[in-house]
């Protein structure tokens, strides 16, 4: 299984948080690889300047083929308080729309969730740990039902 890491890093928490997702992914032997833009080449060395159209044009390119190729998502929902970061709404909804499952964690879970994400989910944990366990080539499913709005 190939799997797309959706998620915000812009905060240290954050960073942290897709850190500990990467590396649940590792231990999983049901995960073939994965994709996480955190880590990826664009990051280390852009053809362009970082900020310009031309570098958001190439960031923007490679994310989206890494999502084609993608079996499932594995989506971090947490960004601020209720609120998810606008790339991974963007990349939830891509995501959705080409049929690939959606595997949402939200650690932060005394927070409601924006049902367009709870209702795309097709796994929900609030657990990171729960990723390196995962059978991701059975893919059981786990309904959201938190609070939403």
């Amino acid at each position: 299984m190939q799997i797309y890491l959706a998620g915000p890093f812009f905060s240290p928490e954050q960073i942290a948080r897709i850190e500990k997702v990467e590396a649940a992914l590792r231990q999983n032997p049901t995960v073939d690889s994965f994709f996480s833009p955190r880590q990826s080449d664009e990051n280390d060395a852009p053809s362009a300047e970082v900020g310009s159209p031309a570098w958001a044009k190439q960031i923007f390119a490679k994310d989206v083929a890494e999502i084609d190729q993608a079996d499932a998502l594995v989506v971090v929902a947490d960004y601020v308080h209720a609120n998810v970061d606008s790339g991974t709404a963007f990349e939830v909804g891509y995501g959705y729309h080409a049929h690939k499952p959606l595997i949402i964690l939200q650690e932060l879970a005394d927070e409601p969730l924006n049902l367009m994400i709870g209702q795309a989910a097709h796994y929900y944990t609030q657990s990171i740990a729960s990723l390196a366990t995962y059978d991701f080539t059975t893919l059981p499913s786990n309904e959201f039902t938190g609070k939403t709005f």
